[in-house]
């Protein structure tokens, strides 16, 4: 039974890197990465996520699967360049990981997140995301001979094998970069780890667009799914030192092009639930495997972003964004479902989507003020508190409260 743990944790370790190593390399390429910075950072991301996994495995003996953000990434990607360079950013990202230590140490970060509502939440990530979901679609139309097989290979897994689905994209686009690509291919291609350490400066108007936005995205999409899910299996972990934890590893891998380190919210399920040992008491060894199998990935970042070189950028954010079109559903689906709040949602979405840039300051801030302001300008009394304020005043619907037909007492 330790092999079948240690077996689903080592899945979970190789669908997590290959459905959004891709990701991962745009994102820090967007903000100004060099190739080798940018390979850099995918080994500190595998390395600070092995060392969080096995650490809490071992301390709280629960399966606590760790990522690295991946909504995060998306966010690198939609910034794009920023003033000063990957230098800023890097700042940013350490700007980012104190935060999730300061969420650790101290309960109001993570009840300020709380405090965000729901919709304005999913629609600020479904904005940021957007771009990339449309990349599969590009890809079709600009280089089909690539990107067909790519696509029906990823709708082929998704109806049979569904956790396969974007490594079996990832795998096949890998075979057509190798026969269309150029001669040489990855020949010369790095082999060994690639550590490239970047001084970081501070930028305001970085920390403004990177890290606020950076640290958001990583509680909302990452750490308080990635809590939901442990639960689901009957896991209550600690929330607080596991914050403390991935914040320490982020910073550390900070310096080295790393930009976030967080619970994991998809792979979770994959190491939490019952296919993975009977025991629940047992379920831990496969995090300490996936941790181990995260130490093991890294050493090949150098090839990775050799592989990401070799390919028309059109596939590799299409791979990305085909990745994150689930993520991408489920944000649009928490922003419009209810009725109250969802023109607040749909400005956040439009104002993040397009990706405009104010004072140096990318659009998920801007949307996300955006969609405060339309709330409070848009906010309503609960229908009881309507009524009951009604009946004291006179107990009579007066015409001004009747919008188009709709009865006083439900909302417009």
């Amino acid at each position: 039974m330790r092999v079948q743990a240690v077996m689903a944790g080592l899945v979970s370790a190789v669908v997590g890197y290959a459905s959004s190593f891709t990701v991962v390399l745009a994102g820090l390429r967007a903000v100004g990465a060099t190739p080798a910075q940018a390979a850099s950072g995918l080994l500190a991301l595998c390395c600070g996520i092995g060392a969080a996994a096995i650490f809490l495995g071992l301390r709280y003996r629960m399966p606590i699967s760790i990522a690295w953000s991946t909504p995060g990434a998306a966010l690198l990607v939609a910034t794009g360049p920023v003033p000063g360079g990957f230098p800023a950013a890097v700042g940013a990202f350490i700007i980012c990981a104190g935060l999730i230590v300061l969420a650790g140490l101290s309960p109001w970060p993570a009840r300020a997140i709380a405090a965000i509502p729901r919709p304005i939440a999913g629609a600020m990530l479904a904005g940021v995301i957007l771009s990339l979901c449309t990349a599969p679609v590009r890809a079709v139309v600009d280089i089909p001979l690539l990107a067909v097989p790519v696509v029906l290979t990823w709708a082929v897994l998704q109806r049979y094998l569904r956790q396969w689905a974007v490594p079996g994209a990832l795998v096949v686009a890998v075979i057509a970069i190798a026969v269309h690509g150029p001669g040489n291919g990855l020949s010369g291609a790095a082999l060994r780890p690639a550590v490239e350490l970047t001084t970081p400066t501070l930028n305001p108007s970085v920390v403004v667009s990177i890290a606020i936005p950076l640290f958001l995205v990583t509680m909302a999409a990452q750490n308080v799914p990635g809590m939901a899910v442990m639960s689901t299996y009957g896991y209550m972990p600690p929330l607080r030192p596991v914050l403390v934890a991935t914040g320490l590893a982020s910073a550390a891998a900070a310096p080295f092009g790393g930009h976030a380190v967080n619970l994991a919210a998809i792979t979770a399920a994959l190491t939490a639930g019952p296919d993975t040992h009977p025991d629940p008491g047992r379920r831990w060894i496969a995090t300490v495997a996936l941790g181990a199998g995260q130490l093991t990935l890294g050493l090949g970042a150098g090839l990775a972003m050799a592989l990401v070189l070799l390919s028309p950028p059109v596939l590799v954010t299409a791979v990305a964004g085909l990745a994150l079109l689930s993520a991408l559903g489920s944000s649009l689906a928490g922003a419009v479902t209810e009725p109250e709040g969802r023109e607040a949602a749909v400005v956040t979405f439009v104002v993040t989507a397009s990706g405009m840039t104010i004072l140096s300051i990318g659009a998920a801030f801007w949307g996300l003020v955006a969609g405060g302001l339309t709330a409070l300008l848009l906010h309503r009394r609960p229908p009881s508190e309507r009524q009951s304020s009604s009946t004291a005043e006179s107990g009579a619907e007066r015409p001004e409260d009747r919008v188009a037909g709709i009865p006083a007492d439900q909302p417009s």
